[in-house]
Order: structure tokens, then C-alpha cells, then sequence
């Protein structure tokens, strides 16, 4: 066995695929290919595939991944329709009022960078303004520090790995000692809202598996996982901060929304009422280009 191998592990049924991170002699670090999970294994309790099984769970995974997205873009053209109808009723004089759309911009950083790839694919497949960073778990409080300040965004993901340390026993799920990485994303989070600490001038979505989903609402995060402590699929911090990116700013983000329509449902990502981050400009940019300047106004 070899790090970057494929492996499932036996006593939980061979449920959730694995790539290997790091080798000791008896044990080994394995980060899930489609979940974000981070946990330690005996070596004796892997098996290794020699390519990603499609399993129940992770059928059911793009299953929803796919009416995830489908949702995401009807959503999309349903705005869209509003916006012209909206426009019509206040621009009456003008058969077909232009506009330009300005969503949100989101900052991802993320543990993974596998993940970090599929993610940013995602915003370019949805539109989403993003720029994303591949950074490790214990960095990300000391880069949103730099970053905030130079990239400005109107929504910040913070995520990547994590899981409940259950080889400390007695574990205690309300500490923060009993998980892999909630501590690091809760010091990211603060760092976050000593920048800007108004909930709906920047909406904050972290978290990734079993995540300590209480400690990281209290930092300050807007969405976070997992209010079940369960599995998130890789993807579902995207959808929360899509939905997010294209909410009016007139409207809170509908959290039957979160809860029921992301990949892992309601006991996987939670949250607080947030105003969305989308807004409409007039006129049309494709009109300000036939702008004329009188340079002797100037």
C-alpha cells in the first residue's frame, strides 16, 4: 500500500472511498474522494480498489448532486425572468429594459485540492464569480488575514477536511478537542468577522465532515456543517455559497433551500437567516459603451 492508493475500509462495509495520505507502520491517513472526511485507520482494516467503487452512499450522492444542480439552475432562470419582468413594470417606455447582473463574489479556500478543482469548476459551470486558494486546514486563519483585504468577497468558504476524533475515548462531541479540524476553521472564522463582523455584509459558510457545528455558528459562520455530525459530500459548501451569490440582497436565502436541497440535507449543513449577495444595475453595459464624454466637461 502506497500513499495517493484507493482504499475502503472493512468494518464500515467498504461505504466510503478513501485516498491514502499518509503512511505509518501500523496506521495510515485517509481522506475520502468524495467526502470530506479525514480520519485515521489501521493498515490491516484497509483494503485497496484499484479504482472508486460506486457504492450505494456515493450513488446517491451524484444522484443529488445532479437535482442539485438542475435546482440551481432553474433557480437561475426563474431570477432571470423576474429581473425582466420587474424592469418592465419600471421601465415601461422601453420594450425590453437592459441590465446587468452583479452576484457575489466568493473567496473558497479549501484543504483539498482535488476538491478545490471541482469546486472551482462548479462556480465557473454556475457563473459565480470565485477565486479559490488550496490551503492547508491550520494556515487558512493567517491567509484569510492577507486575502480579505486584497480580494474583497461578499462570501467566504472555508473548508476542507475534518472528523470526530474517535480514538479519544471518552470524546466529547461539544468539545473542540474531539474533532480533527474544527479549531482551525473556528480561528478562520474569527479572523473572518474581526474583518467584517455584520452577518449579511459577508456571508460565512465552513465546515466539512462531522464538523463542530455549534463552535463554528458561535465563531461567527452563517452555514456551517454539521448540525448531525455526519458526512458532507465535497461539493455541498459550493451549493450553499451559490445560492448565497445569487440571492437578492433585498431577500434572505431560503433555508428550506439549505437544508432539504443540498447533498447531505438537513443534518449536514445548517445555518442562520442571511441576506443574499446579488444585485441588479442599470443600464445595460452594452449601453455605456455608446457613452459619449464632452472632454471639455471633464
Amino acid at each position: 500500500m502506497n500513499i495517493g492508493d484507493l482504499v475502503v475500509r472493512k468494518s464500515y462495509g467498504g461505504d466510503v472511498t478513501f485516498r491514502v495520505e499518509g503512511l505509518q507502520v501500523d496506521s495510515a491517513v485517509i481522506k475520502g474522494t468524495e467526502f470530506r472526511l479525514l480520519a485515521d485507520s489501521p493498515v490491516d482494516d484497509l483494503i485497496q480498489v484499484p479504482y472508486e467503487p460506486q457504492s450505494a452512499k456515493t450513488r446517491q450522492a451524484h444522484v443529488k448532486a445532479h437535482q442539485t444542480l438542475s435546482r440551481l439552475q432553474q433557480n437561475r432562470m426563474e431570477q432571470a425572468q423576474r429581473n425582466r419582468e420587474g424592469l418592465d413594470q419600471e421601465w415601461t417606455q422601453q420594450q425590453e429594459p437592459a441590465y446587468f447582473e452583479m452576484p457575489g463574489k466568493v473567496l473558497h479556500l479549501d484543504g483539498d485540492p482535488n476538491y478545490l478543482k471541482k469546486s472551482m469548476n462548479l462556480y465557473e459551470q454556475l457563473r459565480v464569480p470565485a477565486e479559490g486558494q488550496y490551503v492547508h486546514e491550520s494556515a487558512m486563519a493567517d491567509t484569510l488575514y492577507h486575502l480579505l483585504p486584497k480580494v474583497r468577497p461578499d462570501i467566504v468558504v472555508i473548508t476542507g477536511h475534518d472528523g470526530v476524533l474517535k480514538t479519544r475515548q471518552p470524546y466529547d462531541l461539544y468539545s473542540l478537542g474531539s474533532y480533527k479540524n474544527s479549531q482551525n476553521f473556528v480561528a478562520a472564522i474569527q479572523v473572518a468577522r474581526q474583518y467584517e463582523r455584520h452577518l449579511d455584509a459577508l456571508t460565512i459558510v465552513a465546515g466539512a465532515c462531522q464538523s463542530h457545528f455549534e463552535a463554528l455558528l458561535r465563531a461567527g459562520a452563517n452555514f456551517a456543517s454539521s448540525p448531525g455530525r455526519i458526512l458532507i459530500h465535497a461539493l455541498d459548501p459550493v451549493y450553499v455559497a451559490a445560492k448565497a451569490s445569487f440571492t437578492s440582497v433585498r431577500d434572505t436565502v431560503n433555508m428550506n433551500d439549505i437544508l432539504h436541497n443540498t447533498i447531505s440535507g438537513s443534518q449536514g449543513v445548517g445555518g442562520v437567516e442571511t441576506r443574499g449577495s446579488y444585485r441588479v444595475g442599470l443600464p445595460g453595459l452594452n449601453d455605456l459603451s455608446t457613452l459619449k464624454v464632452n472632454p471639455s466637461a471633464v
